[in-house]
């Protein structure tokens, strides 16, 4: 029986010649791939429901974490049983997610992951009324994308020297408020906070190390507020996250609640989203993935 994919092409890479040479070997090698491209961001739902409607079973989405972001959140609204795989090929500006994951970079290598991989049942975070297979970040974090200056992403890297001169010169005020977890809650300033099923945010700075994408948790990270000369501490810290850092705090959780007097910026996957109270849960092995077979970020 000959195999069909659906693949669905960000509007603004659906022209890219490779690509289309890559699309076009395969439907010479015997594989039916149908294409479909998104022009606006409400196409994703509906094309993934067409998808479904007509008996597809895998999906590959060509796109950044983005595309990846919104066609995630179109399956995992789909009645479990009906739900069609997800493969990617990354052609975004950031490709944090498919690194992670070690999705190949190449076009040509990933459309046959695509075809040929093994999917397995990942993890994906509900956040209010939105979702993320990624990473959201919040507060400083949040203004933390692919457009970043050097030195701010560099502090998310560990290269921290550099952030008190930042900071200073970009004017970050610290967010006030409380984020609740089941082990308890933590209450004060934050400059940063980033909540993690994946490992990359911010074009490749590696946010949680050790984060797996199939163990029905977010990895946490918070930084609190500190003076210029508490900095070496602060790169101690973050090279050496654990539950007790007096500046850095990490633990992981399956659900966790924010509620600050201000609305909070904040990113999931990489678009911007505001609110005042929101209210993470991980929505256990949701998604089916097609995988590398020795995808890092998997608990065996």
């Amino acid at each position: 029986m000959k195999k069909t994919i659906r693949a669905i092409l960000n509007g603004k890479k659906a022209g890219n010649p490779e690509l289309r040479d890559a699309i076009m070997k395969m439907r010479d090698k015997g594989v039916d791939v149908q294409v479909r491209v998104t022009w606006e961001s409400q196409d994703m739902p509906r094309l993934v429901k067409e998808a479904v409607d007509e008996g597809i079973e895998r999906i590959v989405v060509a796109g950044g974490d983005g595309t990846v972001n919104e066609a995630a959140s179109a399956i995992i609204q789909i009645e479990e049983e009906k739900r069609p795989e997800l493969a990617i090929i990354p052609l975004g500006t950031a490709n944090d997610f498919a690194t992670a994951i070690q999705v190949p970079a190449s076009i040509k290598a990933s459309l046959s992951l695509a075809v040929e991989g093994q999917s397995a049942l990942v993890d994906c975070v509900k956040a209010n009324d939105r979702y993320f297979i990624n990473v959201a970040t919040a507060g400083f974090g949040a203004e933390v994308t692919a457009e970043t200056p050097v030195e701010l992403k560099n502090f998310l890297g560990g290269g921290a020297y550099t952030l008190t001169g930042v900071v200073k010169a970009l004017g970050f005020k610290p967010y006030d408020g409380t984020i609740t977890i089941e082990g308890g809650a933590y209450q004060g300033e934050m400059l940063l906070g980033a909540f993690c099923n994946g490992r990359l945010a911010g074009g490749g700075q590696e946010l949680a190390s050790k984060a797996m994408i199939n163990d029905g948790l977010m990895d946490l990270t918070l930084v609190r507020p500190f003076l210029p000369h508490e900095l070496p501490k602060v790169i101690e810290e973050i090279n050496n996250p654990s539950e007790k850092g007096e500046f850095v705090k990490h633990t992981r959780a399956s659900w966790l609640e924010i509620d600050f007097p201000n609305p909070l910026p904040l990113n999931l996957d990489g678009e911007p989203y505001h609110s005042r109270t929101i209210r993470f849960d991980v929505q256990p092995k949701s998604i089916r993935l097609v995988l590398p077979q020795d995808c890092p970020c998997l608990v065996s």
